[in-house]
């Protein structure tokens, strides 16, 4: 055994009196608490209403505890189900046997119909609680700790943790000291949430995106952690169940992230000018001040050239006036700007009375 070690708690379970209290549920208790804390702060201060996350969970909370039993349950079918087991066991919540990604994912579908049912815009409230879940999960983690039931190889590191014999893998019993798995997820998750918060500032993030991050995250991070473990744990294909679950999450929150990301780059960028030609139809320009003068200036050469042949000298057309609101005598709107046909003045026109 190193000189320098990290020992583990004597006892996970007291006892007031009858009720067995045990540590592994005051960790998990103590992260809840801190992430709505935390989710509650950051939601104020985006101007979100006061209680509106509190309502939140108390729908989020007691399905998320449901959704953290079933997966324990599915990822350790065995224990409940395999030979000589007794599947009654499953209600036995007290025995222990909770799992954080359960609670994440049947809290986050729990709060998604709350919200869809009472009116609550989701973005901003999965912006505030996507870096505070793994806040959460850095403190429930160390219930693992208490239970002697989340380390890794053999190790003579000073931060290395004592695991008792009835607690130590099969080959191992010759081993005091193992590497403490729980630690290191715990500084992970600080991490991702670090990692979390700040790509939601730097690059403004929407709800959606800043929850898919963090589920890819803390997936990935978790994946590792659960390839290092030697303690006893269910495997299905040569793999933890928790690593499939982990993987699965992985590809779905990935995934999501790339398509996002491709069919926003992708997308071809308009100029306003085509923009607009592309939503309306094109775009009328007036003639600038400079071509109507040459305009006026080509007719009156073309006038003085012909010669006293009886064509009428056309009157020059006048400058485009202000825009604005035009009176009743102001006379009739110019038509040099490329906009208006010429119309005839009504004396122009040829009367009905002239053809009889």
């Amino acid at each position: 055994m190193p000189a320098a070690f990290l020992p583990s708690p004597a006892s996970s379970v007291w006892h007031l009196g009858p009720v067995p209290v045990r540590a592994f549920a005051l960790c998990m208790v103590a992260g809840v608490l801190a992430g709505l804390w935390l989710t509650d702060r950051r939601y104020r201060k985006a101007n979100g209403r006061d209680g509106e996350i509190l309502r939140v969970a108390t729908v989020a909370v007691p399905v998320g505890l449901v959704g953290a039993r079933i997966y324990s349950v599915i990822t350790n079918a065995d224990i409940y189900f395999g030979a000589g087991r007794d599947w009654v066991d499953v209600f036995k919540v007290w025995n222990g046997g909770l799992g954080v990604a359960g609670a994440v994912a049947a809290g986050a579908l729990a709060a998604w119909v709350y919200c869809r049912r009472t009116g609550i815009e989701l973005g901003p409230l999965a912006l505030a609680a996507a870096p505070a879940l793994p806040v959460a999960q850095a403190i429930a983690v160390w219930g693992n700790w208490f239970n002697q039931d989340l380390y890794g190889s053999p190790s003579g590191l000073p931060w290395a943790v004592v695991i008792d014999p009835a607690h130590r893998a099969a080959g191992y019993q010759a081993v005091a000291t193992f590497q403490p798995i729980f630690l290191y997820e715990s500084i992970l998750y600080l991490l991702v949430a670090a990692a979390v918060s700040f790509g939601i500032r730097r690059f403004m993030l929407t709800g959606d995106l800043a929850f898919a991050l963090y589920a890819g995250l803390y997936a990935t991070t978790r994946f590792v952690a659960e390839a290092q473990r030697v303690d006893n744990s269910p495997r299905l294909l040569g793999l933890r169940t928790d690593e499939i679950a982990m993987f699965a999450i992985m590809l779905v929150a990935w995934s999501y992230l790339l398509a996002v990301h491709y069919r926003r780059y992708r997308r071809p960028v308009l100029r306003p000018a085509a923009e607009a030609a592309r939503r309306t139809g094109p775009v009328l320009r007036a003639r600038s001040d400079t071509a109507v003068a040459e305009e006026l200036a080509q007719e009156e050469l073309a006038v003085s050239s012909g010669g006293d042949q009886g064509a009428p000298e056309r009157p020059a057309a006048p400058l485009p006036a202000e825009t604005g609101p035009r009176s009743a005598g102001a006379g009739p709107l110019p038509t040099g700007l490329g906009l208006l046909p010429a119309v005839p003045a009504d004396d122009a026109l040829p009367s009905a009375n002239m053809q009889h």
